[in-house]
């Protein structure tokens, strides 16, 4: 079941821009990049496995919402191809190979913001002993 984090709106107020004509599908796909991110992380939800805690709330609203301005700023859609170029020229510019990244194929590529919301609302590591 996909759960959705944040709406167009809170992305238009958290990036200070209004929300791109695909928000909704950038909104889901960066929803499922942080659930890839918390996969061990315990907090109380809903039958629909949306958080009930106002703080774990706004923390995953505001990680999904730093997500998706990563991906755009990056030029990613989301699909994550984009860190699947290969050796790439423009002029006197080349950027080097990125399939060797060190990230296994199914890691997410994390924005530091949308880390830094879920290490600050307690949510990462989410380690369980």
């Amino acid at each position: 079941m996909l759960r959705v984090y944040a709406t167009p709106e809170q992305l238009a107020a958290w990036t200070g821009q209004p929300a791109p004509a695909d928000a909704e599908r950038l909104l889901a796909r960066a929803s499922g990049d942080v659930d890839a991110a918390l996969l061990c992380a315990f907090y109380e939800t809903t039958a629909a496995g949306m958080p009930t805690d106002p703080t774990v709330v706004q923390a995953l609203a505001d990680a999904t919402c730093a997500q998706v301005e990563y991906q755009l700023a990056t030029g990613d859609d989301g699909t994550g191809a984009s860190v699947r170029w290969g050796s790439v020229s423009i002029g006197p510019v080349s950027l080097g190979d990125r399939r060797d990244d060190p990230r296994a194929p199914g890691d997410v590529d994390l924005a530091p913001r949308a880390h830094r919301a879920l290490m600050l609302s307690g949510l990462l590591p989410g380690v369980i002993w």
